[in-house]
Formats: structure tokens, sequence, C-alpha cells
């Protein structure tokens, strides 16, 4: 699981991103869920026949997110 952050305060910019790549009955699932920090966000749940393909588009998502500013933490507690 990777969970992103974007803060800017001089733009009121204080959103979230989150990427959960999770077995499924169905093979594997990716879920993405972002918003602004303290509210519920928006979630989409795509799923892949294989691991390999659901992997794929999970760094794609995570590469596309950190270039546009978000920035990995390793601790979700301090939100």
């Amino acid at each position: 699981m990777a969970y992103l952050t974007r803060t800017d305060p001089a733009k009121n910019i204080n959103r979230f991103y989150i990427i959960c790549l999770d077995p499924s009955l169905f093979g594997w699932s990716l879920t993405r869920e972002w918003g602004r920090r303290g509210k519920p966000g928006r979630m989409i749940v795509s799923t892949f026949g294989s691991y390999q393909d659901a992997e794929k588009e999970q760094r794609r998502t995570l590469r596309r997110r950190l270039r546009h500013g978000y920035t990995e933490r390793s601790d979700r507690s301090r939100q």
C-alpha cells in the first residue's frame, strides 16, 4: 500500500492519494482512493487477471502521482 500526500498552504492544497493492491476472487484488485485530507474521498477499484498487470498499473499510477507533486508517507497516523 502507498499513502501519498500533497500539501501547499499558499494554494490551499491538502490532498491524499492511497494505492492498494490486493488479491480478489477474480484475480487482483487495485484500489485507488483520493481526496482532501480529513474528508471522505473518491474510490475506484480495478480488477486485473494477473498480478503482473495489476502491479504494472500500480507502478504507473504511483509514478504519475509523484510527478504531480505528491510525496510518499510511511505512516498514516499523522494525517
